[in-house]
C-alpha cells in the first residue's frame, strides 16, 4: 500500500483577533481521503465566537483546552441547546445540525473535529455553512429575496446583510450578552470523558473511556464511535487491529511515543514518533501499536464505526491464546516447549502492559 501515514499538524485556513480554524489536508496526509475522514481544530480567544454554521459531515467534537460555551440547534428543535463546555467534553454533532462556539474565559478555549465525509462535497474535507458574515448565506441572496423571504422592508434586509463585516470567527465587545448555558442541556449530549468511568484501567498502564451510543446516544446518529486512551510512562498498548473494517483516527492531546503499523504482507508501513498535535490514520484492518515515552501520552481517537470491534494480538484476550496448542506449533514451525512458553506469557494483562522491570 504506496501511501504516506507518517503524522501530521494542521494548517490555518482563516482566523480574525478571535481565534483562528486549522484543518489537516488530504494533500498533506492522504488516508483523510482514502478514508472519507475529516480532522480540524477551532481556537478561541478571549470574547471568540465562531459564528453560526452547519457542517455537509457528521463530527465529534472533543474540548482539548479551556472551557466556553456552544450552542446546539439540533434537527427540527424550536430552540438551541446552550451547553457549557469545559476541558474533556465530547459532543456528537450530526451534519446539517447548526452549531456556535464562544469564549468569554482568558484561557484559549480549543475544540478537536473528527468526522467522516462520504457524503460531503470533499472527500477528507469538513465543508462548513455560515448563517452569518461576509461568507454567510444571508449575503448570498439578493436583498429582494431576503425581504421577501423575511418580510422586511429594504433598510432592515441591508442591516441583516451587511452588519457582520467578519467571516467565520468574529470577537465580541467586552459586554457582550451571550445566552447563559442550562445545565439541564448537557444531558444526553455531552460526556465528560476525563469524568467518565473508565472501561479499562491497568496499573501503571493506561486507562480508556469508549464511546458509544449507550453513554452518548447521539454518537449512533452520527455513525462513529471515539476513546480517550491514556497511557502511562514507558507502558505499551497491544498490538491490535479494528476488525469490524474501521478506520482509526487518532490525536496525540499529550506526551509523545513510538508508533509502528503493519500493513499487507507483514510489511511495517509506519515506524514513527508520534507527538502533541499530530494526527495519524490507521487503515483498515492494520495493526498498530504504539510505545510511550517517559512522561506518558495521551490521544483521542475517532473509529469509523459506533460500536467498534478490536482483536489483540498479545495479552490474556489475545486471539493467539483462542488457537489450539497444535496450530500454533504448525504456524509458528516450533517445539511444543516454545509454543507452551509463548502461551504462558501476558496470562494476566489486558490492551496494555506495564514497562519491564
Amino acid at each position: 500500500m504506496e501511501i504516506d501515514l507518517s503524522p501530521k499538524l494542521p494548517n490555518k485556513l482563516y482566523g480574525s483577533d478571535g481565534g483562528s480554524y486549522l484543518a489537516w489536508s488530504p494533500s498533506d496526509l492522504p488516508m483523510l481521503s482514502k478514508g472519507n475522514i475529516a480532522a480540524s481544530k477551532l481556537s478561541l480567544e478571549k470574547n471568540g465566537f465562531s459564528l453560526p454554521s452547519y457542517s455537509d459531515s457528521p463530527k465529534i467534537a472533543y474540548v482539548l483546552q479551556g472551557s466556553g460555551t456552544a450552542g446546539i440547534a439540533l434537527h427540527q428543535a424550536d430552540k438551541e441547546k446552550v451547553i457549557a463546555i469545559q476541558k474533556g467534553d465530547t459532543i456528537a454533532i450530526p451534519f446539517g445540525v447548526v452549531t456556535w462556539w464562544h469564549n468569554k474565559e482568558d484561557i484559549e478555549l480549543v475544540v478537536l473535529f473528527l468526522g467522516e465525509t462520504s457524503k460531503a462535497h470533499k472527500s477528507g474535507e469538513f465543508t462548513d455553512f455560515f448563517l452569518t458574515g461576509s461568507n454567510g448565506i444571508f449575503a448570498g441572496f439578493s436583498s429582494e429575496f431576503v425581504a421577501r423571504a423575511w418580510d422586511l422592508d429594504q433598510e432592515k434586509v441591508q442591516a441583516l446583510v451587511k452588519s457582520q463585516t467578519g467571516s467565520g470567527i468574529v470577537k465580541l465587545r467586552q459586554n457582550a450578552k451571550m445566552p447563559n448555558p442550562i445545565k439541564e442541556d448537557r444531558n444526553g449530549l455531552v460526556l465528560n470523558c476525563e469524568e467518565a468511568p473508565l472501561d479499562i484501567n491497568i496499573k501503571n498502564g493506561g486507562r480508556v473511556v469508549v464511546l458509544n451510543p449507550r453513554n452518548l446516544p447521539l454518537v449512533g446518529e452520527v455513525g462513529l464511535g471515539a476513546d480517550l486512551v491514556k497511557l502511562d510512562g514507558n507502558a505499551m498498548c497491544s498490538p491490535g487491529f479494528s476488525c469490524d473494517s474501521a478506520y482509526q483516527v487518532t490525536y496525540v492531546v499529550r506526551g509523545s511515543g513510538r508508533a509502528q503499523v503493519v500493513g499487507v504482507d507483514g510489511q511495517r508501513v509506519l515506524e514513527t514518533t508520534v507527538k502533541a498535535g499530530c494526527l495519524f490514520i490507521v487503515p483498515r484492518f492494520f495493526v498498530v501499536s504504539k510505545i510511550a515515552g517517559g512522561e506518558g501520552m495521551e490521544w483521542f481517537s475517532i473509529i469509523t464505526t459506533p460500536d467498534p470491534v478490536f482483536t489483540n494480538l498479545a495479552g490474556s484476550n489475545s486471539v493467539w491464546k483462542a488457537l489450539s496448542p497444535q496450530v500454533l506449533e504448525a504456524s509458528l514451525d516450533v517445539s511444543p516447549e516454545i509454543e507452551q512458553l509463548f502461551r504462558s506469557k501476558r496470562s494476566a494483562d489486558t490492551t496494555f502492559f506495564p514497562p519491564p522491570n
